[in-house]
């Protein structure tokens, strides 16, 4: 078994089994860490707690929603604006969040009178808003405060909201991993089926676990459209309320992110018959296929080869121009959940990188296996790192650039590792065949910028030179190439827009078709 031991934990010897190396034809049954385990004490563990997945995740993407958390104002402040869920309604839901504000007086008198208040509170604050949910964390569930009992008090007094409620405590589960499953549970309990679908097209889709980080999902909506593909619900990303009522309605429930979301794939399959598949918005040959395969269950190939033609030759020169400059580069994959098996392979196949660690901080053993599965041999994979073993990790392995969230990136810092953020993105989006090259493009300028070079020098006890000049990326990055590659004509560097999203919506598109009597029978 190829276990890896930290030297920084080895007085908590059940860690060992939580770290692996990827060694020479071993079979994953060998080669997997334990995962999703309730934290070894000691080990002072980033995770999120379930709450967090539940609301920052899942829940808070939602736009026309007031995400109110009935707890203390810490926990709300926890799970605000710290990822850019953006949309396309003034991003609301990233300006503002609620919170109940308990106290030690309403753990010791109970807070539902101060529950109904907020609620009504925040609907007349925000008048052109009728839809909340309201998320449970440790402290109200521990004093049993009857949150649906309220809420529906609520709505019987104001016939025009409606409310959602998430019991997603923090102790729910051993990391935020629970709260995805609380969350997909009961909005297909509560919600789903309460609303009837608007069908514009005969081919109508869900599309599942995208959160429109930086405009991720719009880029998706508007291949999906090219198609003639009707997205009826975004679960949950710059998704509309009532929309997201309808998802029983949807021909197809395609999904992103099965770490948080195959939860209510799988349910809708089971009580409505809706199949699932399973796409990658990331890289060329990942989405392309991801096209052909939707284009394939509704038959539409000829449409989703079309996309995959154009968009190939719009930005295959400026990815290749990347791929001059970063291959061989070494980057350490430790971005949480599913991005660790999404890019792991395609990262390597597409930019040349090699990628020489995975990790995960809520995934589970199924996340874990493809990303081995995906990655290099050699390649160190943990399970639930802390902040010592991922220090341990970076002086041993010497990455290039480490692609993980804010709290391990800005330790990276300081070691003078790069480091993009794999949660909020740098500069997205990301996804889609601009966005691949756009995630290229961060990547080069976080490993060749001038002033990271700067870093690497340590004026207390390195001599200062003085025969060096002005520096520039470009120098930085083509001092060892060929002239062919650094003079070659078929490449180029990134020639989109800073805002992407600006001209994308103001885009139009011709009529879906539609059998309208093919609906009625």
């Amino acid at each position: 078994m190829p276990y890896h031991e930290f030297q920084c934990s080895k007085c908590i010897p059940e860690r060992k089994q939580h770290a692996v190396v990827k060694g020479e034809g071993e079979d994953l049954t060998s080669a997997l860490p334990l995962g999703y385990l309730n934290t070894i004490p000691g080990t002072i563990s980033e995770r999120g707690c379930a709450y967090c997945g539940a609301k920052h995740v899942i829940g808070t993407p939602m736009k026309d929603v007031i995400h109110l958390s009935h707890g203390p104002i810490g926990c709300t402040y926890d799970t605000w604006q710290t990822k850019r869920y953006i949309s396309d309604n003034d991003n609301f839901q990233i300006k503002y969040t609620f919170a109940t504000d308990m106290k030690e007086k309403h753990i010791i008198f109970g807070a539902e009178k101060q529950l109904k208040q907020s609620i009504i509170e925040a609907f007349k604050a925000c008048p052109h808003i009728k839809r909340m949910s309201i998320y449970q964390t440790c402290a109200s569930a521990l004093i049993g405060d009857d949150i649906e009992a309220v809420a529906q008090e609520v709505m019987d007094e104001m016939p025009d909201v409606d409310i959602f409620v998430c019991n997603s405590p923090g102790f729910g589960g051993p990391s935020q991993s629970g709260g995805h499953h609380k969350i997909n549970i009961a909005w297909l309990n509560q919600k789903v089926g309460t609303v009837e679908p608007d069908i514009k097209s005969d081919y109508v889709i869900n599309y599942v676990g995208e959160y429109n980080i930086q405009g991720d999902q719009e880029i998706m909506i508007d291949y999906f459209n090219r198609m003639g593909v009707q997205v009826l619900a975004t679960f949950t990303g710059n998704g509309f309320y009532d929309d997201l009522c309808s998802m029983h309605g949807a021909h197809l429930n395609v999904l992103e992110c099965a770490r948080s979301a195959e939860y209510i794939c799988n349910e809708l399959r089971r009580r409505y018959g809706t199949p699932r598949l399973d796409i990658d918005g990331f890289g060329f040959e990942p989405l392309g296929n991801s096209l052909k395969k939707i284009a394939l269950f509704f038959g539409i190939e000829d449409r989703a080869q079309a996309i995959i033609d154009e968009e190939t030759a719009r930005w295959k020169p400026e990815l290749d121009w990347y791929k001059a400059r970063l291959t061989d580069k070494k980057v350490c994959l430790w971005p949480g959940g599913s991005k660790l098996w999404h890019w792991a392979h395609v990262i390597h196949d597409e930019m040349g990188m090699d990628v020489v660690s995975v990790y995960t901080k809520f995934g589970h053993q199924g996340d874990m296996e493809k990303g081995i599965a995906r990655c290099e041999q050699g390649a160190l994979a943990i399970d639930d790192p802390n902040e010592l073993e991922g220090v341990e990790a970076m002086e041993n392995l010497q990455p290039d650039i480490i692609l993980t969230g804010k709290r391990p990136g800005e330790v990276a810092k300081k070691m003078r590792v790069p480091y993009l953020n794999a949660h909020g993105y740098h500069n997205g989006p990301w996804k889609g065949w601009e966005g691949w090259v756009r995630f290229a493009r961060d990547l080069y300028n976080a490993i060749y910028s001038p002033i990271h070079q700067l870093s690497l020098l340590d004026i207390s006890k390195d001599e200062i030179p003085t025969d060096k000049g002005f520096e520039t990326q470009r120098m930085l990055s083509d001092a060892g190439l060929p002239d062919e590659v650094r003079n070659s004509p078929d490449m180029r560097e990134y020639t989109g827009k800073y805002n992407c999203l600006k001209d994308l919506r103001k885009k139009t598109y011709p009529p879906f078709e539609h059998n309208v009597l093919a609906d009625a029978v």
